[in-house]
């Protein structure tokens, strides 16, 4: 723990822990809060610091919208545990930076203040952030009432492994300026695509309280189990030789199931399905990447808890490519709910 004589780090490194005090002094913000700027003497935002915890067991069996790091994005619900949420206050600093290039340092709480052998460094430096993405969508809050909340998607910098905050405006600008020139964003992928799925009528009675409660549940699932729903629906609905393949060897594929007699004018037609049991969401590299898995002649989907950008509805269904079916989140949860499959 530093004293009041004790000097802040002079370099952040990813990877590393910190005590709450080496944060918040290092970088000149305030000590309390998910959100904390760093306002310099003329009002102008130097920096932000975004703080975040692991989610453990118990809070995904509780919340299971919490905060995560999935691959190199890190999904973070607004503030608030009740109530409808919108974009106001603090928050409005996150999308600030689409407009001037201010380093966002995430910081990940990794275990309990309890834990003895954790001791105060308990704050592990996940790297500089980055804004792609906001939405709104329907969660469950903490009294279990349907409400708006709102979401950011930030992508987790590794590199530069080590952040001087003396120069942390230059780094933030070269670390912009390299992630646009490899992984351009357009406009349309930064957005959420309002596109449906045109589900039969057995599956489009659930109201939202009903759609985000089974949501709800198949996050909470490990990814395995995701996989065996999606197999389990497949053959509810018709299909055959539906098979599972094996975990981190499936090159991209997670569930082949053939068209069964119901579908008599494709019958045998391979489908391949991509399981995304994600919260974050599903862009135009991912339908291209799947595409470019599957066998020859085959059909491919994805099936996701979470949303698809346009930019991947865009890709999804371009001509002389061949198509993808995209199932969102609450489609998924409709097909499920209909079907009545228990998924405790």
């Amino acid at each position: 723990m530093l004293n009041s004589s004790s000097k802040p780090p002079a370099v952040f490194r990813v990877g590393e822990k910190y005590t709450h005090e080496e944060v918040y002094r290092g970088l000149a913000v305030g000590n309390a809060g998910g959100i904390r700027p760093s306002i310099g003497k003329g009002g102008e935002l130097r920096r932000l610091v975004v703080m975040t915890s692991v989610p453990t067991a118990r809070i995904i069996s509780e919340n299971p919208y919490h905060d995560r790091v999935e691959g190199d994005v890190l999904v973070y619900t607004a503030a608030g545990r009740e109530g409808d949420q919108a974009i106001s206050g603090i928050n409005k600093r996150l999308l600030e930076q689409l407009d001037a290039p201010f380093p966002i340092y995430g910081f990940q709480n990794i275990g309990s203040r309890r834990d003895a052998n954790l001791g105060q460094r308990r704050w592990e430096f996940l790297g500089l952030l980055q804004y792609l993405r906001h939405y709104t969508e329907t969660q469950m809050d903490t009294r279990g009432k349907t409400r708006v909340a709102l979401v950011f998607e930030l992508y987790v910098h590794k590199e530069p492994e080590a952040i001087s905050p003396k120069f942390d405006s230059r780094i933030a600008a070269d670390v912009r300026r390299n992630f646009e020139k490899v992984q351009r964003q357009d406009t349309d992928d930064r957005a959420i695509a309002d596109n449906t799925l045109a589900l039969p009528r057995q599956f489009q009675h659930l109201d939202g309280l009903q759609g985000e409660q089974i949501r709800r549940a198949m996050l909470k699932l490990p990814p395995q189990k995701f996989e065996r729903l999606i197999k389990q629906v497949l053959e509810c609905t018709g299909f055959e030789k539906v098979s599972v393949t094996r975990y981190s060897q499936d090159g991209g594929v997670d569930v082949n199931a053939y068209a069964g007699r119901n579908f008599w004018a494709v019958q045998n037609l391979l489908v391949q399905v991509q399981a995304k049991r994600w919260l974050h969401t599903v862009g135009r590299r991912e339908v291209a990447e799947l595409r470019g898995s599957l066998q020859p002649f085959a059909r491919g989907a994805i099936v996701t808890t979470s949303h698809y950008s346009k930019a991947a509805f865009t890709e999804a269904s371009e001509a002389g490519k061949n198509p993808i079916v995209l199932v969102d989140g609450s489609e998924f949860a409709s097909i499920v709910g209909g079907l009545k499959i228990d998924l405790k």
